[in-house]
């Protein structure tokens, strides 16, 4: 299933469509999140915990243009994945819980890869 326009320019939402699930379920909205551009690449630059501004993240993440990372700040922001004060970005507790959840799959991956 291909989302439409709309749906792929909006924050998926649990019980919402989201690629590749009518119903919206939880996990297939956090793969949609995490799998558009960018999102896994502006969570690993959070992953120490400290705060970024706009233009250190997006010096961090090399080559994502300005609107883009707008969009997957404002995406995860909403999602609850990442948090924003006056210092900067950084990872919301959900946001730490989900990196550490992610962790595992670099242990597959070197096996896999090797």
């Amino acid at each position: 299933m291909v989302a439409s326009e709309s749906e792929a320019n909006k924050t998926p939402a649990i019980g919402g469509p989201v690629r590749g699930s009518r119903t919206g379920r939880p996990i297939m909205v956090l793969l949609d999140l995490l799998g558009r551009r960018w999102a896994l690449r502006v969570l690993w630059e959070l992953r120490d915990g400290r705060a970024v501004t706009f233009r250190e993240l997006q010096k961090l993440c090399g080559g994502v243009s300005a609107s883009v990372l707008n969009d997957r700040l404002r995406e995860l922001r909403e999602a609850g994945v990442i948090a924003a004060d006056p210092t900067g970005y950084q990872l919301s507790a959900d946001g730490l819980d989900l990196v550490a959840a992610l962790a595992p799959l670099q242990v597959w991956v070197q096996r896999w890869s090797d």
